[in-house]
Parts: structure tokens; sequence; C-alpha cells
């Protein structure tokens, strides 16, 4: 990942994204609601790193380490879903 400026900030992005996968394990979280379109976040698509507002398919960093870690992740454009999850969570209607 590149700034604007043309700094590589992709060691930032995966330390940032390590870090809040073990703060939310050592917390014992299950779901994340995170910010659509970033390129931590995102979790459908992220910006295109040209700083043109282009978007494309795919998960930002924090977004697919959370994910693989078996964290259900939600953009917050799916609150609902979300609050679902977290309903059937707390009946046990999901693993």
């Amino acid at each position: 990942m590149v700034d604007a400026q043309g700094r590589d900030l992709s060691a930032a992005f995966v330390a940032g994204a390590r870090q809040t996968l073990q703060l939310a394990q050592a917390q014992g979280i299950r779901v994340a609601v995170l910010k659509e379109g970033s390129p931590s976040c995102g979790s459908a698509h992220l910006h295109d790193g040209t700083f043109s507002g282009i978007r494309i398919r795919g998960q930002g960093v924090t977004a697919a380490l959370l994910a693989e870690a078996g964290l259900q992740v939600f953009s917050e454009a799916q609150f609902d879903q979300a609050q679902a999850f977290l309903e059937a969570l707390a009946t046990g209607r999901t693993a």
C-alpha cells in the first residue's frame, strides 16, 4: 500500500492488522463491523490505491486477517446482518 506521496505503508498496515487481531482474540471478540472501501477494513471492496476513487473487489488487510482467524466480518452497510449474527450467537443458533 502506497500513500499519495509514494511511500510504502504495507508494513504499517500489516502490523496494525496483527495488533487488531491480537486485541480481538484477547477480548474474545467474534464479530467485527468495519468501514467498507478502506485498504485495511474493506470486506468486499476497497479503493484501488490510485487515489482516483476507483474501487476493486477484495478485502482489506485487517478484514482478511480477522476473517481468516474465524471472526465474522461485516461492513457498516451490513449492520442489520451483524446484529442478527450477534443475536444468533447469544441464543446459540450459530457456531
